[in-house]
């Protein structure tokens, strides 16, 4: 299932360290994932979301406020999968689709993989949900095996569609999510004087073929000051905020408007 990050060989499991035939060598962590980021694919010298982001956002998922689209997603995969599917989750973070998922597809069987850039969201994800298999990894160098996957789900995350395409079977299903025109609206209207909205254009993806879309809208109401400080922490406007202005702004009692585009596509034969 796994490539080597540094020669792409096969990697083979021996007890708790993964081996390609060139002598590269790569042990699980003691929460059970594999770190798969060799030092030439890592942007920074710390990838990924920041220690408070990651924090911010998991505390704001726990507490269920995106669930709507934690359950569309689940339903998605739940129509359009076969028995014992093998899904790749790419931007894991801290493994709160993943573990969702892969409790609506108990009857299924299906094994899932988690890949995230972060070592720290990956670390938490791992001790979290052992039962998934969690991986350090950049999205534009895929550590899988050619074709190794029945889907993919790509929330809000970056990644290069050569290699999902790669990775992925014929007739693989890629789930996408982007945030919509009116998402998070309300925040932005805090920080721009002109509120540019999201676009509506469905993206073309080399590869792909687009089939549906499915769009989600809520409005939140009655979020806690502190569940709204997590929220714009978990958001690149964050910055853009004063700490006092970002304070007002959680105790003003907010209504916030969710909304997403669900977009699946199949890969090309």
């Amino acid at each position: 299932m796994y490539r080597c990050p540094l020669c792409q060989q096969s990697l083979t499991q021996h007890h708790n360290s993964f081996a390609c035939a060139q002598g590269h060598s790569f042990d699980l962590a003691k929460e059970g994932y594999l770190h798969l980021l060799p030092v030439q694919q890592k942007n920074s010298k710390v990838p990924g979301d920041s220690a408070l982001m990651m924090q911010c956002r998991r505390d704001f998922l726990n507490a269920g406020y995106y669930q709507l689209l934690s359950d569309a997603v689940n339903h998605t995969f739940a129509s359009v999968l076969a028995q014992q599917a093998v899904l790749l989750d790419l931007g894991c973070g801290e493994g709160y689709y993943s573990n969702r998922l892969m409790q609506a597809l108990a009857d299924n069987e299906a094994t899932l993989y988690g890949v995230d850039i972060a070592k720290t969201a990956i670390k938490k994800a791992a001790k979290a949900y052992p039962a998934i298999h969690f991986c350090v990894a950049s999205a534009w160098h895929l550590p899988f095996a050619d074709q190794s996957f029945d889907a993919a789900l790509k929330l809000c995350a970056p990644c290069e569609p050569e290699e999902l395409a790669r990775v992925l079977k014929a007739d693989g299903a890629l789930l996408t999510v982007t945030p919509a025109p009116e998402h998070l609206v309300e925040i932005k209207q805090q920080v721009y004087s002109s509120v540019r909205l999201h676009s509506d254009a469905i993206e073309a993806i080399p590869g792909f073929v687009h089939q549906q879309r499915q769009e989600l809208k809520q409005q939140l109401t009655d979020v806690p000051a502190d569940m709204v400080l997590n929220l714009l922490e978990m958001t690149p406007l964050a910055w853009k905020f004063k700490p006092e202005q970002k304070q007002q702004f959680a105790q003003s009692s907010p209504q916030i408007s969710l909304n997403f585009y669900l977009d699946l596509y199949r890969k090309n034969h």
